[in-house]
Parts: structure tokens; C-alpha cells; sequence
């Protein structure tokens, strides 16, 4: 499906960008791994690229720095040999609290890595993407829902979906596809952190009655990226089980 095209993840050295990267190799992809934890993202590279038989690098560095951002992009383009057919921007944090007692160095970090790093990263890739190609950002239900002590990650997720809005109607004549995925409530190395008794009152709203997986996020992602939605450009996905339908 995706056969001899350069991905590029962020945030994938596990959970949901790992589960992306995977989906994507396995589809015949050459991925390019992004994580600030540069062994994560190595390890992810090798285990991929041995299991898939499809070239997979790794690189590091913080999204938020636009010199990293650079890197990213300029990695990308050599794994694909000067092009990049799509880009994941998966890469995020949480810094949680209530507002009142919320830092200013708490709302700028999440700031910095969940919007303005889309912002870097997609900014130093998207003139090399390939006419067909597409970004898929990754924003949350929370950008919907609100979320008790994420005002800025809420805040962050709700920007993401309009900056892919505006993003897709600026490369549209290019025929970029720019889309989001909205996930719910994910088993993650974040949220196995997350106490169980709130577990259960997350669950409680699921109709599904049950937490998504990576996997299952990936499954989107690799919808939005193939051909299969080359008509779907500028909208978002909820995974969520029906989480706040």
C-alpha cells in the first residue's frame, strides 16, 4: 500500500508513533524515526527494519527547535532519496494542572511540543512532500471535550485541528492531503500512569466499554496516508470507540 514511499513519525520511539511507524513499514514503507529519546528511536528502527525487510532510520532532537526540525526534514529526504511522500506529526507531552496553580514554564512546554513543533516540523517538510502525499497530525478528543487540569494540552490539541484545516486548504492545489486523528482513550506508556479508579470513570463513557490500542490509531493513520482517502483532505477522525459521541 505503501510500497517504496518515505514516511516520516515523530514521537515514535513507542505507543501510538511506534504503532504508526510499524503499520507503515509493513506496508512496504521506508520510515524515518523521530524521538527525543534517540535509543528508543533506534531500537524502534532496527526492530522494524529487520522484521519488514524496508530501510528504517532513526533520529533524535526536539521538535520544538527549529534547527531539530530541520534535521527531521533533511533525514527524510535522504532516506527517500531526496523525497518525502508523509509526514506523522505525532510527537507530544502533558504537563498537567489545574489552572490556577499551572505554571507559565508548564503552558510553554506543552505549547512549544505539541503545536509549535507541528508547526517546525511540517514548515521544514512540506515543500519536499510529493504531490499526492499527506500529513496526518495527531490531536486528541480532549480538543473537543475539554479535559480537567489540560488546559494547555487541550488547547494545543484544538489548535492542531485548526492549523491542519488551513494547512490543507494552502496544498490543496498541490493535492497534499493534510488530515487529523482525534484518539480517545489509548493504552499507552502514559495512560497505563493514569490511577485506576479513573480508568473506570473514562471507561464508564466508552460505549465500547473498553480502551482503544495503538494499533488502533495506526490503522487510521495508514488510511489518511495510502490512496485509499485521496479524495479526504482538511477533516479529522475520532478514535474513540464513541467516546463523547
Amino acid at each position: 500500500m505503501l510500497k517504496g514511499k518515505t514516511i516520516i513519525v515523530t514521537g515514535a520511539g513507542r505507543g501510538i508513533g511506534k504503532a504508526i511507524a510499524e503499520i507503515c513499514a509493513k506496508n512496504g514503507a521506508n520510515v524515518l524515526i523521530q524521538d527525543i529519546v534517540l535509543d528508543s528511536a533506534k531500537e524502534t528502527a532496527k526492530e522494524l527494519s529487520e522484521k519488514y525487510g524496508v530501510k528504517c532510520d532513526a533520529i533524535g532532537g526536539d521538535v520544538s527547535k527549529k534547527e531539530d526540525a530541520i534535521a527531521i526534514a533533511e533525514a527524510g529526504k535522504k532516506l527517500g532519496g531526496g523525497k518525502i511522500f508523509g509526514l506523522v506529526n505525532n510527537a507530544g507531552i502533558t504537563k498537567d494542572a489545574f489552572l490556577k496553580k499551572m505554571t507559565e514554564e508548564q503552558w510553554d512546554q506543552v505549547i512549544a511540543v505539541n503545536l509549535k513543533g507541528i508547526f517546525l516540523v511540517t514548515q521544514a517538510c512540506i515543500e519536499d512532500i510529493e504531490e499526492g502525499g499527506a500529513v496526518v497530525n495527531i490531536s486528541s478528543m480532549v480538543a473537543k471535550s475539554g479535559n480537567i487540569g489540560q488546559t494547555n494540552y487541550c488547547a494545543t490539541k484544538a489548535g492542531v485541528i485548526g492549523f491542519t484545516k488551513a494547512l490543507a486548504k494552502e496544498y490543496a492545489k498541490k493535492h497534499i492531503r493534510c488530515n487529523c486523528i482525534q484518539p480517545g482513550f489509548i493504552k499507552t506508556p502514559m495512560t497505563d500512569k493514569i490511577p485506576e479508579k479513573v480508568v473506570q470513570k473514562f471507561l464508564e463513557q466508552i460505549p465500547f466499554g473498553m480502551m482503544g490500542e495503538p494499533e488502533d490509531i495506526a490503522k487510521a493513520a495508514l488510511f489518511l496516508l495510502s490512496d485509499l482517502s485521496s479524495y479526504i483532505t482538511g477533516t479529522s477522525i475520532e478514535v474513540a470507540g464513541g467516546l463523547f459521541m
